[in-house]
């Protein structure tokens, strides 16, 4: 068979020749594809860095405790993981980016551009946590921590630090506030990060004005927060400088492509499991801490009958798996071909939720020593998200001995993490845009280098905007809708509706089996052809249903202009998929039916000779008579 499939490989090779011209037969033997991983190590530590260490401290900070586990395990198993899998088996066995790999269906050539528009913009806006995590390590060298204490040129006269229990003993406080009420409003307790709270008549209600010195650094020094979008306000050097420094580690460390970043990767996906262990140690030796981990264990079972719970279930699962962003994929493609990605998949989610459900102690922990310090119930300190990492955990780490050196820990681990993630975003744009220049143009002859330094200087100046005192606002609105849980949920439905309904689940278990040796299970292609699609269907209609205007911090309610670049930039990844279809269909001569065949036919690349059908491999031969052309698209 192997000497059958050589013969036969050869003779293609010089009808090729022959009938194409030698220069690109030549220039196949010199650019057989794109990078590889030396070891499929690297390769395989690099989807962790990306899909893993990415979201798993957000999914580990919901205020829903462990009961937030249940709907986020059971979406990931029916719809996490299918498509993870999917994406990165499609990038290996088409060795190509995030576009170019939907040469398997051509028409539908628009996800990959949809998935190109959806990490340019998370690259644009994600780059600020790193930013930000950068600022407050470096302030975490100082003693005391600029955010601990009040009397700073940015605090103002309402910056209190007492931190005395006024609701520590809820029975004393409730039978003499009928007695002495005036007494109570001058004894001045916070119960979380944004205000002061004092007991009154037997329920902690908040101290008008008063606010935590954590909260005025991070509102009045980091983000110097003006009073909404319409006020973008002016620069701030000092986050520009941060900003700069930011890019030009992320540049140096993927210019020179998956050869350079798979080093990197070693240490920023490793690394943070080493702090998140000591963190952990030392978390739990706190005071409190064992009520912080009990509330986190007991589940409150009422919530699951809440609708939102599921619906931030499944977009937290999309987002962490970072499915429809192209990035698996360009990954993916990088893998030898006989990779076993189904077993990667599958390890890949584990480590993912299991990191999560890790996370959850180390925050959790911490949470609980600072209820215990504040004498308030853990449910008012639970932060999640930027107030978790930019509020509730500095508060916290002002409350330990040596603080600064927990503080410098933490934010190393978050600046770490957050570079993770980048590296790989930005390598999956590169991959793309590399795959879709013109080989034979001044374009196609840009070096990698070049691609990526332009990209990154495109990116500096978009995040200008970012570091403005309207900042805050602009990075929200890049948040909330260009890569939000709407514009992920629809490229996974179309994922899935491609490769099961037009090029053919079956068709594709074939091709993944060829590759890894076997079949996969049964399941992966009833979640691709029914289960996925149904679930994405139904997280996308409560998530248009439930649709609320956006604010920041249920105080500031955006404009209906914001709005409306908001939804601009999502339907500038959701269109892309209809519209490309439509221009394809009209661009292309014969029936509908003749149309729809020539444009579902898959483009090969010469690497399929390998293993394809002779009536397949007949496809890729030039017609008879032919001259200077070549129908299928080789791979770079």
């Amino acid at each position: 068979m192997v000497e059958e499939l050589t013969r036969r490989r050869t003779r293609m090779e010089l009808q090729m020749e022959l009938e194409t011209g030698l220069w690109q037969y030549q220039r196949w033997r010199e650019k057989p594809g794109p990078d590889r991983w030396t070891l499929s190590c690297p390769a395989w530590v690099s989807l962790w860095a990306w899909a893993t260490c990415g979201g798993s401290l957000t999914s580990a900070t919901r205020t829903e405790e462990v009961i937030f586990l249940i709907p986020y395990l059971l979406i990931a198993f029916v719809g996490g993981i299918p498509v993870f899998f999917l994406e990165i088996a499609l990038g290996q066995f088409m060795k190509q980016g995030g576009v170019c790999a939907w040469n398997i269906a051509p028409l539908f050539k628009g996800l990959g551009l949809a998935s190109m528009v959806i990490v340019f913009f998370c690259d644009t806006y994600y780059i600020m946590i790193l930013v930000w995590g950068l600022y407050f390590l470096l302030n975490s060298f100082n003693n005391p921590l600029p955010w601990a204490t009040c009397g700073n040129q940015w605090n103002t006269p309402n910056c209190t630090q007492d931190f005395r229990r006024a609701c520590h003993n809820h029975s004393a406080v409730q039978s003499s506030s009928t007695d002495a009420p005036s007494d109570l409003v001058s004894t001045v307790s916070p119960l979380n990060l944004s205000s002061a709270h004092f007991f009154l008549n037997g329920s902690c209600v908040e101290a008008e004005g008063m606010r935590s010195p954590v909260i005025e650094f991070w509102e009045r020094k980091v983000l110097r927060l003006s009073s909404g979008l319409h006020e973008p306000g002016d620069i701030s050097y000092e986050m520009v400088l941060c900003l700069l420094a930011t890019w030009i580690i992320v540049y140096f460390c993927i210019w020179k492509g998956v050869k350079s970043t798979g080093k990197v990767v070693y240490f920023t996906a490793l690394f943070p499991y080493l702090i998140l262990v000591v963190l952990f140690v030392h978390g739990v030796s706190l005071p409190g801490a064992l009520d912080g981990i009990i509330y986190y264990l007991k589940p409150d079972w009422s919530k699951l009958a809440e609708a939102q719970v599921w619906i931030d279930a499944g977009t937290q699962v999309f987002f962490t798996y970072a499915i429809g962003l192209g990035a698996l994929t360009a990954l993916g493609s990088y893998n030898r071909f006989h990779n076993n990605c189904y077993q990667d998949a599958f390890l890949l989610a584990l480590i993912n939720s299991g990191t999560s459900f890790f996370a959850g102690f180390v925050v959790f922990s911490v949470l609980g020593f600072m209820a215990a310090e504040q004498g308030v119930d853990i449910s008012k300190v639970a932060e999640s998200g930027p107030g978790l990492a930019f509020i509730a955990y500095p508060k916290a780490v002002t409350l330990m001995p040596l603080a600064p050196l927990w503080a410098a820990l933490f934010f190393f681990m978050l600046l770490v993490l957050g570079l993770d993630s980048q590296f790989v975003g930005v390598e999956g744009l590169i991959t793309g845009i590399m795959d879709m220049l013109p080989p034979k143009s001044i374009l196609g002859s840009l070096r990698r280098e070049v691609v990526a330094a332009v990209c990154c200087v495109i990116w500096f100046l978009i995040d200008l905007s970012m570091v403005t005192q309207g900042g805050m606002y602009v990075f929200q609105l890049f948040d909330y809708y260009s890569a939000s849980g709407i514009t992920l949920l629809w490229q996974a439905f179309w994922e899935c509706v491609v490769i099961a309904w037009v090029y053919g689940a079956d068709r594709f278990m074939d091709d993944v089996a060829r590759m890894i040796g076997y079949q996969p299970l049964p399941y992966m292609k009833w979640c691709w052809a029914y289960i996925t699609p149904s679930v994405c269907v139904a997280v996308f209609l409560f998530h248009t249903v439930n649709y609320k205007p956006l604010t920041y911090n249920t105080v500031y309610t955006y404009p209906l202009w914001g709005e409306a670049f908001g939804w601009a930039f999502a339907l500038s990844s959701m269109l892309c998929i209809p519209l490309t279809v439509i221009y394809k269909l009209l661009r292309t001569k014969g029936s509908l039916r003749e149309r729809w065949q020539r444009l579902t036919t898959p483009v090969w690349g010469r690497h399929h000779m390998e293993y394809l059908a002779p009536e397949s491999e007949a496809k890729l031969l030039p017609p008879a008579g032919a001259k200077n052309n070549l129908l299928f698209e080789s791979v770079i």
